[in-house]
């Protein structure tokens, strides 16, 4: 075994882990909270910018200034809501299947950090390194890289180093 396959169940176990700790539902949530920010700050800063142009000069503060508001806004009001629904799910007594869902949520979410991190490594020469042929986990992460890569345009694919390997 080497480092890279060390990496990856690191990795692996750390966001299983986590999801074991706070359970699918909590998990689910912050996701579709982290997702909900980045839509409501891309969708409305403009908008927002325009209020702030009373306090600020600068059009390019305006709109990071709001970008940034409406973020944390978006991530706070999600954090309480998902606080309220984790409190739910704890009354109702299904905090032990939510954990063992959250098993598979983990797992699944650490597959997708590192497929991330094997297509980023793949716009280096890593891939044709010894360690990274001589790793074990690589070759049982490829076919979901594979994928993915498939899903990437042309003009960013094609400046992947193992576009045959993986």
């Amino acid at each position: 075994m080497v480092w890279i396959d060390i990496t990856i169940l690191v990795i692996l176990g750390v966001s299983v882990l986590i999801s074991v700790i706070r359970g699918f539902v909590k998990e689910a949530m912050s996701l579709i909270v982290w997702i909900a920010a980045f839509w409501v700050a891309i969708t409305f800063s403009v908008r927002l910018s325009g209020v702030l142009s009373q306090w600020v000069s600068d059009p390019m503060i305006q709109r990071i200034a709001a970008y940034v508001i409406l973020f944390v806004a978006t991530l706070i009001v999600g954090g309480i809501v998902n606080f309220i629904i984790g409190q739910l799910v704890k009354s109702t007594g299904l905090t032990g299947t939510d954990r063992m869902i959250g098993v598979i949520f983990g797992l699944t979410r650490g597959l997708v950090i590192v497929s991330a991190l094997i297509i980023l490594a793949g716009y280096t020469t890593l891939p044709q390194s010894d360690v990274w042929k001589q790793s074990m986990l690589i070759k049982q992460v490829e076919p979901a890289v594979e994928q993915v890569r498939k899903m990437l345009p042309e003009d960013i694919s094609q400046y992947l180093q193992f576009k045959q390997q993986v």
